[in-house]
């Protein structure tokens, strides 16, 4: 799986996983594992350097909101939503394949602060 990103130039390749900060921490460990395997290029990643990134929005409302602009912009990604109770179909995290940053990426994910 190779993104397209207009604004991607050469360099190391980034490896986003954005996850609700609302959530109890064992859910988010869970909901984050989720998405970077479903976003993850299934080993086919060149041998550069790969940064993993580790993003949180306060709640659901903001991932949902995330999600839109990323679907308007086209950038890739896999959004991880929780079928069973107590979550009943929420949006829980999105995984944006490892791809090189652009300006483009970095206008939709700058906002959000690292998981700490």
């Amino acid at each position: 799986m190779v993104p397209s990103d207009p604004g991607a130039s050469d360099g190391p390749l980034y490896h986003y996983c954005i996850i609700r900060a609302d959530l109890p921490r064992g859910v988010q460990i869970a909901q984050t594992i989720h998405a970077a395997g479903e976003s993850c290029s299934a080993g086919n990643l060149p041998d550069s350097t790969t940064h993993a990134v580790a993003l949180e929005t306060p709640d659901e409302a903001t991932l949902l909101d995330l999600e839109a602009r990323l679907v308007q912009a086209g950038i890739t990604h896999v959004a991880i939503r929780e079928p069973d109770a107590p979550w009943n179909n929420q949006l829980m995290a999105i995984g944006i394949p490892p791809q090189v940053r652009s300006k483009t990426l970095r206008k939709h994910l700058s906002r959000y602060a690292l998981v700490r």
